[in-house]
């Protein structure tokens, strides 16, 4: 080592500061343990030092330029080795900016997720990026020496290695309570309601380390291209069974609207059922038949009261509650205002 590498090396140890190369760091250990008494130390506007030693934080000194001598820093006494006489203490020193940290990348697998709306289990992923505040560098640094992470890469790994756990938690639990649809998801349908949901599920696990996640940002929850057709397919699929089932219970409803003006005009007997049946079409099927005939089956089992009065003999519902019977129908949107009240008025004709 030449002369001049010498006086370099001599005049690195005399003044501490952040490295260049580590300005957008979270966290810079500086080298050097033993440091000399009268050392000029550099502390950034957005961040403060901290004196560790056997894992406890012995001192801390804000942003300025600082000379270390125990006159003026009474802390340092508590790092120095007697042995050197006085001019050397034994410390680690710790850079921790306490500004916003953005755009810290994160991803991987969730794992497969059941899709509430087809029963699937699919295969899923996560990626993003959030952005962190460090807001006690105490607890940070205690935290993290105990842990054996004291670089900015190893804390920035374990961090993101939180960030996506409980991101995989909070989505697969969302699925499960909120029946949200996995294509849904996926198109950003409730990214907002993701994040925050993630952002309130870390605070337990970051809290302790005097750490703060302020936001995340370009949050996407994606699946494989083969596994997205499958599920267009089947929800598709479950769309036309609903569809159907929709019909159906319109089929029936037109079915008893049918019955209802069967009985008004010639009751249950003779001609005047049988043109309620033919009245309702072959497109009602046979299932729509078959439920009138249990209705009038269990008409007939009914205990048999006295015999109506007014017109429309065999039916055993009176006018009331054919009237009842009706407001149902129209309030269920199967009666339109008009037909409503054209079939009213004929049964508070009866009444």
């Amino acid at each position: 080592m030449g002369l001049f590498d010498t006086i370099k090396g001599e005049t690195k140890r005399n003044f501490i500061a952040r490295a260049d190369e580590a300005k957008g760091e979270i966290i810079f250990k500086y080298p050097e343990k033993n440091v000399r008494m009268l050392t000029q130390l550099t502390v950034d506007a957005d961040e403060v030092a901290l004196f560790v030693k056997d894992g406890k934080v012995e001192g801390k000194l804000g942003p300025g330029r600082h000379q270390l001598d125990t006159k003026n820093i009474p802390f340092l006494s508590r790092l120095l080795e007697k042995f050197t006489g006085g001019d050397l203490f034994i410390s680690e020193i710790f850079f921790i900016s306490t500004r916003e940290h953005t755009g810290l990348k994160f991803g991987g697998p969730i794992g497969d997720v059941r899709d509430p709306e087809t029963g699937l289990g699919i295969g899923t992923m996560v990626y993003g990026d959030f952005s962190i505040r460090v807001t006690e560098p105490e607890r940070l640094v205690v935290g993290l020496v105990g842990m054996g992470r004291s670089s900015n890469d190893d804390f920035v790994g374990w961090f993101k290695s939180q960030v996506l756990k409980v991101t995989r938690d909070r989505i697969a639990e969302l699925l499960v309570k909120k029946r949200w649809p996995l294509l849904d998801v996926t198109s950003g349908a409730y990214t907002e309601e993701i994040e925050t949901e993630v952002i309130a599920g870390l605070k337990p696990h970051v809290d302790s380390y005097g750490l703060t996640v302020v936001r995340m940002g370009n949050f996407h929850v994606s699946i494989k291209e083969e596994d997205e057709a499958t599920l267009k397919k089947f929800s598709k699929d479950a769309a036309y069974s609903r569809m159907a089932g929709g019909f159906q219970n319109y089929a029936q409803g037109q079915a008893m609207l049918g019955a209802s003006e069967g009985m008004a005009k010639g009751g249950g007997h003779g001609s005047g059922s049988d043109g309620a049946l033919q009245g309702m079409g072959l497109g009602m099927g046979m299932g729509m038949a078959q439920m009138f005939a249990n209705n009038q089956q269990q008409a007939r089992q009914a205990p048999q009261g006295p015999a109506p009065e007014a017109a429309g003999g065999g039916d055993s519902r009176t006018p009331a509650q054919r009237l009842k019977e009706l407001h149902e129908l129209h309030k269920a949107g199967v009666l339109s205002d008009d037909e409503y009240s054209t079939k009213r008025a004929e049964l508070m004709k009866l009444l």
